[in-house]
C-alpha cells in the first residue's frame, strides 16, 4: 500500500533564507492550529529529515474533504537546504530538460518507448544539479545550442523541481485551493506541487 505524500516546494527561495522562512511558515500553521510544535518520526520518509510536525486541531481547514471520521493525517516535514524532488515514486530523473536559450526539448526518458532514464543525456544534469546542491551554482551545456545554462534556468517540468525549502504532508487527504493559495501568499513565492508515494 505505502504512504502517500503531498509536497509544496519554493522554487525562489535562496538556501540562505531557507531556515528563516521555514520557521515562520511553521509559526503560522502553528497559529492556524494546522500543526503542533509536538514532532515525530514515524510515518515520515522525505529527503533530508526523518521527523515531521504533528497535525494541529485545525488541520481539516487545509484539506478538500474532511468528511472519514477514522482519517488521522501525518505529520508535515519540513526540509531546507538544496535539493531535488521528484513527483511520484521512485523516480530520480526528469523526463526531460528544456533549454531557456533556444527551447530545444531534451529527452530523458523516451515514454513510451522507455521507461528509464537515458544516464548518458542525464548525466550532464545530474552534475549539474550536484555541483548546485554543493555550491549554488552549476551549468548545463545544451545539447542543442551548446550555451552553459545554470541548471536552476532549465524547465525541467514539474514533475521534478530544484528548490531549498520543502513541505510534505504525509498521509493527509487532498489539501484544497484555498489552503494551497494561502501557503503560497504566505511563502511570498513561487511554488510548485507535488504527489507522491514511498
Amino acid at each position: 500500500m505505502g504512504s502517500h505524500f503531498q509536497r509544496i516546494v519554493d522554487v525562489e527561495v535562496t538556501a540562505a533564507d531557507a531556515r528563516a522562512l521555514a520557521e515562520r511558515m511553521v509559526g503560522w500553521m502553528v497559529t492556524e492550529g494546522l500543526i503542533t510544535r509536538e514532532r515525530m518520526r514515524y510515518g515520515v520518509y522525505s529527503p533530508g529529515t526523518d521527523t515531521g510536525y504533528v497535525p494541529g486541531p485545525n488541520w481539516r481547514r487545509a484539506v478538500a474533504d474532511s468528511s472519514d471520521p477514522g482519517w488521522l493525517p501525518g505529520p508535515v516535514a519540513v526540509m531546507t537546504g538544496r535539493h531535488y524532488y521528484v513527483e511520484g515514486q521512485g523516480a530520480d530523473e526528469a523526463d526531460a530538460a528544456i533549454c531557456p536559450a533556444c527551447a530545444a526539448r531534451t529527452v530523458v526518458i523516451d515514454y513510451p518507448e522507455r521507461f528509464e532514464a537515458d544516464q548518458e543525456i542525464w548525466r550532464p544534469f545530474r552534475d549539474g544539479v550536484a555541483v548546485w546542491k554543493d555550491t549554488g551554482g552549476g551549468n548545463v551545456a545544451c545539447p542543442a545550442c551548446g550555451t552553459a545554462v545554470p541548471v536552476t534556468d532549465w524547465d525541467f517540468g514539474s514533475g521534478f523541481v530544484l528548490g531549498a525549502l520543502a513541505f510534505d504532508f504525509w498521509g493527509w487527504p487532498p489539501l484544497n485551493t484555498g489552503f494551497h493559495a494561502e501557503f503560497r501568499g504566505q511563502l511570498g513565492h513561487r511554488a510548485e506541487d507535488h504527489t507522491g508515494k514511498f
